[in-house]
This record gives structure tokens, sequence and C-alpha cells, in this order.
């Protein structure tokens, strides 16, 4: 039988008779419905697709933990009365002050660290571009879809950079996965930071390579590493961050640089944290540490943190990003071109950067009292290093889910991290810092903390 020989309209009319109760079907004795005059479509489903088929997805282990585990949550925030932390709408611009569910709070859940999201010069950018480009190109840039935008941002941030030249894309995450998917294959290995983002796990994953970690930050366990491993594979791919998302520790890339030349590594650097952040003119890691911009092999970056935009790039010598433009999927190839007003915006964020380093300087300030302050007052935050991440840990999950919801209450937003997003026994509250954000907002967020832990100590002391 081929599928030729299906009557479509039959097809569809056994399709809907078995998801409608009401409409007089019958049901076969294999259990399939059947719509009335229908009888010939509906076993021809059934032998083309096989009785009993799951096609819904419902029965899928992920789905059944997902839906077990939030429905669970939901139920129990409805019946105590408080909100929901998950999927919270905001609403207004996503700054050190935010309304969620119709409540000004302190937030501390935004990784906008500049500002530049709220930023009137960033806002005309962007709608200047929309007045010229409209809201989309509608298409892959090697089709039709390139801007001079994209090519204007390119040359900037190839400048930033000290490259040859840059790459935008519309996605941070998929910019990682598909850059590693692109650099290496099955011949190959990634050699992995412990605490690396789970974009460029995905990447390693599509790229079919061996996938192995090193140590957190540690350039003596790549060396070990390295050591034993680097002579059995064609190359290999030293995957660092320049400030870790989960801890808010700064890379200790000239060590790393050194280890991974030593065995003829290539190295890429994710910068979604990093850039906006470190250095004197908050240009990331390559200032932070007055490196060539040959010292590693490809830059990453988000335009989504403190650009204040939505997208990716990456820069490199010009050779490796025209194989990326014209060949890596994911990049350029068979995915749409960036929103032109989100390129727009990340440019205009670039020259605000520029001529108001006084944003960099406010955040560093910033981050550095709420990170004594919070040691001061008693947290563990881990290996956080007074970057604008500062992590509280709890070690369980419970906690840190019940901290962040009393917070809530209290009309402060952080948001809790449990594991399998960091490992078993490492739970924490994030806090992301803003340069807008005053002491005084600091120190409430603090103290509110402090009072919200020792609330849940004395609880745990009632109950026991």
């Amino acid at each position: 039988m081929t599928t030729e020989s299906i009557d479509p309209r039959a097809l569809a009319r056994a399709l809907m008779a078995k998801h409608d109760a009401g409409n007089g079907a019958g049901t076969d004795r294999a259990g399939a419905a059947t719509a009335p005059g229908s009888e010939r479509g509906a076993a021809d489903v059934r032998t083309a697709r096989g009785p009993n088929l799951q096609t819904s997805f419902r029965d899928h282990p992920g789905v059944l933990e997902a839906n077990e585990k939030f429905a669970a949550f939901d139920a129990w925030t409805r019946e105590a009365g408080v909100l929901n932390p998950y999927y919270l709408p905001h609403d207004g611009i996503s700054g050190a002050v935010t309304s969620f569910a119709d409540r000004d709070m302190l937030n501390f859940s935004s990784f906008g660290y500049l500002d530049l999201a709220a930023e009137p010069r960033v806002h005309a950018a962007a709608i200047a571009a929309i007045g010229r480009y409209g809201t989309s190109a509608a298409a892959v840039r090697m089709v039709a879809g390139e801007l001079p935008l994209y090519s204007e941002l390119e040359r900037e941030l190839a400048r930033i950079y000290d490259t040859e030249a840059a790459i935008v894309t519309a996605s941070g995450f998929l910019t990682n996965a598909a850059a590693v998917a692109f650099l290496l294959g099955k011949r190959d290995i990634a050699v992995c930071d412990s605490l690396i983002h789970n974009s460029i796990v995905s990447g390693t994953e599509w790229a079919g390579c061996k996938r192995v970690t090193f140590r957190h930050n540690d350039p003596e366990s790549l060396d070990a590493i390295l050591a034993m491993s680097r002579r059995s594979f064609d190359r290999a791919l030293v995957l660092i961050e320049g400030v870790y998302s989960m801890d808010g520790d700064v890379v200790r890339l000239p060590e790393i640089i050194e280890v991974a030349r030593k065995y003829d590594c290539s190295i890429m650097i994710d910068e979604a944290h990093s850039f906006g952040v470190l250095g004197e003119r908050g240009l990331g890691a390559r200032e932070l540490f007055d490196l060539p911009g040959d010292a590693v092999d490809v830059w990453m970056g988000t335009l989504s943190k403190a650009l204040g935009s939505v997208g990716g790039y990456l820069a490199a010598n010009r050779e490796l990003v025209e194989g990326f433009k014209y060949s890596a999927a994911g990049l350029s190839m068979y995915t749409a071109s960036p929103a032109p007003s989100a390129a727009a915006a990340a440019l205009e964020g670039l020259a605000v950067l520029h001529d108001e380093p006084q944003r960099v300087a406010a955040l560093r300030r910033n981050a550095e009292y709420f990170h004594r302050r919070a040691r001061e007052l008693g947290f563990d935050t881990g290996n956080g290093q007074a970057t604008p991440i500062t992590p509280i840990i709890t070690g369980a999950n419970e906690p840190a889910v019940r901290a962040s919801m009393e917070l809530l209450e209290r009309n402060v937003m952080a948001n809790a991290i449990g594991h399998p997003v960091v490992p078993e026994g490492e739970a924490r509250l994030r806090f992301f810092i803003n340069c807008r954000h005053t002491e005084a907002q600091l120190d409430h967020a603090l103290d509110t903390l402090r009072s919200v832990f020792d609330g849940l100590t004395t609880e745990e002391g009632h109950h026991s």
C-alpha cells in the first residue's frame, strides 16, 4: 500500500473523528475511531502508520516529568496564596526596578547590566531602523536578507576585538551551538570548563565530537586533560567563558591560553556575561587582560545582556568568519537574519558604551558593594568575585525556591537556581546587579534576604 492510495479527505475525516466524541463516530476492534462513511480512510491510516501509534508526545518522559513537577508546584502556590516565580510576566522595561504582577519590585533578575534597554538613544535607533527596514529582514542573509546595519555592527565588533572580521546572528544560544558544530567533527575534541554553558554542550552533541571537561577555571586540570588526550584527536578546541553565569567568577584567561597553546589547541571564549562588564571601558576579557585579538581564536558574545538588544556575535580571522557566513548552518545559513531593530539597538548600545564610561564604573561600584555587604551579612557567595553576578548559595533546592518566593512577597525579584542547572547540593539565589541600582536598594535587598533566611531557619527549628 502506498500513500498515494490514501484519500486525503477521508484521512482528515478519520483523524477528526478520533477526537470528536459527539459526532457519532464508532470504534473499530483495534480501538481506532472511525467517521461515518469513512471506514476505508481509517483502515488506510492504520495500515500506513500502524495501530495505536502514539503521536502526541503526552507520554514522553520529559513531558511527564515537567508536567508533574510544575503542575504540583503551581497548585501549591495557588493554595498558599503566593506568586509563582516561574514565567511571571512583567510590565515595563526590565531595569533596576520593574513591575511584576502589578507590583513595583526591586529587580535582580535582569542581565541588562548597563541599563541600555531603557536608553532613549537606543530606542530611537531601533525605531528608526523599523521605519527604514520594517520589523524583519524577511530572508536569510545570504539570499536577500542582508542589511547595511549588519556590516556596520560587525565592523565595530571586529574593531573592539582587534580581529579581522565578525558576524552577528539572531540568537546567542544558537551562535554557540552552531559555531561549535561547524568547527568540530567526529575526529575532534571539545575541552570544556566544567561549568560551560548548555549552548556549548549542545554544540558538541550536534558536532558529534568527543567532549571532556576540566575542573572549573583550573589551568592545571586543563594541562592534565590535554596531556592525556590531545594526541588522539585532529583538532582540539578549549571552550571557556569570560564571566561564568552561575558563579560570577572571572576566567583565568592568560593561564588557560598558555596551556592551550602548549598543546596546539584552539580557544573559543563566550563573553555573554563579560562584555560590557570587564575592563575599564567594559570591552570584556580582552581589555581586562590587555590581549591582542589573536590571543583567542573565536570571541563569542551576546547582544541581549549588557547591550540591551538580542542576538549573538562571533569575532575571528577573516577566513573563519567567511566560513561561518557561507557554510555554517544556524549562523547565516538556513536561519533568518536578525531583526533590523535589534541590530540598530546593539550598534547604538555600543556607541553609548563608548560615550558613557560612567555606566561601567557605576556597575563595578555596585557589584563590589553588593558582594562585600553580602559576605558581611554572612551569606555564602561561592566562587563570586564581585562581578555583577553574585550567587547566594543555599545548598539544597527547597531553601532557594522558598527564599525566592518570600522575596517576591516582599517586592524583591531574585531567581532560584537549582539542580540540574547547577550541581546537586549547590542550589542558589542569583543576583544580577544593574548600574542604576542605588546603595539603598542594594542594602534593602540584602537586609530583606537576611530576614527571609532567618525566618526559614526559625521555621525549620520549630519543625525539628
